[in-house]
C-alpha cells in the first residue's frame, strides 16, 4: 500500500517534493496556507527566477553545520535541477556568474510547469490550509486552523522560514518542528538591505553606482562584494549589500559594532588614484573641486563626499594641498558608515537560522527524532548567497525528501 504523504507548504521545496513523491508511487497531498501555491517563487530574481547556479559549492552556504550541506547538494545537483526542469519544458539561459534562468525570463514559467506537472500527476492540492498542530502517534495527525484534520504516514515540512511574510512565511514551520522536539537555531533576516547612520541619505536616495561594499569589525574584513550599489533614504541596497548583509546582522545580533566601507572607485590602488587626481586637477586648474569631480563620480555624490573629506566645494583645484587630495582619494576608496540595522523580514529574501541540521539525516532529510518526518528548504539552518543558491537548496532538499518519503 502506498505511503500517505502530506507536504506542508507549497513553495519551491514543497512542490518538487510532491512531484517526486507522486512519481515514485506515493499517495500525495499538498497543504498550502495561501489561496495558491508558489507566491514566493514568483518574486525570485526580480520576477525572472534565477533558479540555480553553475558555480554552486558548499562555500555559498551558511549555517552551524556546513558539512551537512554537501550531502543534499551532491545528490541532486545543478545539472540534476537543469535536467529536471528541461523535462518540464524550461529551457535554461545562463547569465553572469553562472546564474541560470528560464529562457522566458519569467518566474511565472517556473511556477506554471510545476503546477502543470502536479495536476498531470494528480497530486491532491488543498489551499487555504493552515496547519497549526502535528501530533505523531502510530501515524501523523495534522490539525488545520479551521478545524479540519488530516492523517498521514509521512510528513514533509516545507513551510519556508520567516522572510517575505506576504508570501505566507511567518515562522509557523519552526513552531511545528519545535512542537515535535526539534531545536531551532536563532533566526534572523538575510539577503536584506542595510540601514546606515548618517544624514546624507535623503540627498543621495536613488543614486546607483558600481562599487565595492565591505563589512568590517574592529578593522578586520568580514566580507566584501562588488556590483550595483543603490543608495536609499535609509542606507544602501543592491546585490553586493544583500550578499554581505548576513555577516553584518550576525555581528550586530552578537552586540558587535560593524562598519560598511564603500569603495566608489575600486579599480585603482590608493597611489594610482591619488596621482590620477593630481594629474586630473592639473588639467583644469580654473575649476572648483565640485566641478572637477564631474565625470569621475555620480554628480549627486560629489557634495556628500567633499563634506566627508572636509573640503569646501568652492575650493579651486589648484589650491588643493596634498593632504586634501589624499583625503579625497581616501573617501573615494574607503567611505565609512556605521551599520545600525536592516529592513527586516518584510524585505529579506531568506531566513538565516532554523531547524538544527544535527537532528536531520543529510542523506534522506528525515528527522533523527521523529520517524517519518522530513524537514526541507528554508526551514533548515541553512541559507545561501544571492545567485540561485537558495532555490538550488530548495530543489535539492525537496527532491531528496520526496523520494525517501515513498520508501
Amino acid at each position: 500500500m502506498a505511503n500517505r504523504i502530506i507536504i506542508v507548504g507549497g513553495g519551491a521545496a514543497g512542490m518538487i517534493a510532491a512531484i517526486i513523491a507522486k512519481r515514485n508511487g506515493g499517495d500525495v497531498t499538498l497543504l498550502e496556507r495561501n489561496d495558491r501555491v508558489g507566491k514566493k517563487l514568483l518574486a525570485t530574481g526580480n520576477g525572472r527566477c534565477n533558479y540555480t547556479n553553475l558555480n554552486i559549492s558548499s562555500n555559498n552556504y551558511h549555517g552551524k553545520d556546513l558539512n551537512f550541506i554537501k550531502g543534499p547538494l551532491s545528490q541532486f545537483n545543478t545539472d540534476s535541477v537543469i535536467d529536471f526542469f528541461e523535462g518540464l519544458g524550461i529551457t535554461p539561459a545562463v547569465e553572469d556568474n553562472g546564474k541560470v534562468y528560464p529562457l522566458s525570463f519569467q518566474s511565472s514559467s517556473m511556477l506554471d510547469v510545476l503546477r502543470f506537472e502536479m495536476e498531470h500527476l494528480d497530486v491532491q492540492l488543498i489551499t487555504d490550509a493552515y496547519v497549526v498542530d502535528i501530533v505523531k502517534g502510530k501515524n501523523f495527525i495534522l490539525k488545520l486552523k479551521d478545524g479540519r484534520i488530516y492523517e498521514a504516514d509521512r510528513v514533509i515540512l516545507a513551510t519556508g522560514g520567516m522572510a517575505m511574510p506576504v508570501s505566507g512565511s511567518d515562522g509557523n514551520g519552526h513552531s511545528l518542528a519545535k512542537s515535535l522536539g526539534h531545536k531551532i537555531a536563532e533566526t534572523f533576516p538575510a539577503l536584506v538591505q542595510l540601514k546606515l547612520e548618517g544624514d546624507i541619505f535623503k540627498q543621495v536616495n536613488g543614486v546607483k553606482i558600481i562599487g565595492k561594499a565591505s563589512v568590517y569589525h574592529n578593522e578586520k574584513l568580514i566580507r566584501e562584494d562588488i556590483g550595483d550599489i543603490l543608495f536609499t533614504d535609509y542606507g544602501v541596497s543592491g546585490p553586493p549589500i544583500l550578499q554581505i548583509s548576513r555577516e553584518a546582522i550576525e555581528h550586530i545580533n552578537n552586540n558587535l559594532e560593524v562598519e560598511l566601507r564603500l569603495s566608489i572607485i575600486y579599480t585603482k590602488s590608493f597611489d594610482e588614484l591619488y596621482f590620477y587626481l593630481i594629474k586630473r586637477f592639473e588639467m583644469m586648474p580654473w575649476k572648483t573641486v565640485e566641478e572637477g569631480l564631474i565625470g569621475l563620480i555620480n554628480k549627486r555624490l560629489i557634495i556628500p563626499i567633499l563634506k566627508a573629506a572636509d573640503i569646501d566645494k568652492k575650493t579651486y583645484v589648484d589650491r588643493l594641498n596634498k593632504r586634501e587630495i589624499k583625503d579625497l582619494a581616501n573617501i573615494l576608496m574607503d567611505w565609512r558608515f556605521k551599520i545600525i540595522g536592516n529592513k527586516g523580514w518584510g524585505q529579506a529574501q531568506v531566513t538565516a537560522g532554523g531547524v538544527s541540521t544535527k537532528e536531520i539525516n543529510d542523506k534522506t532529510l528525515e528527522s533523527k527524532l521523529v520517524k517519518g518526518l522530513y524537514i526541507v528548504g528554508e526551514l533548515l539552518d541553512v541559507d545561501g548567497d544571492c545567485g540561485g543558491f537558495n532555490l538550488q537548496w530548495a530543489w535539492s532538499t525537496g527532491y531528496i525528501a520526496g523520494l525517501n518519503a515513498t520508501l
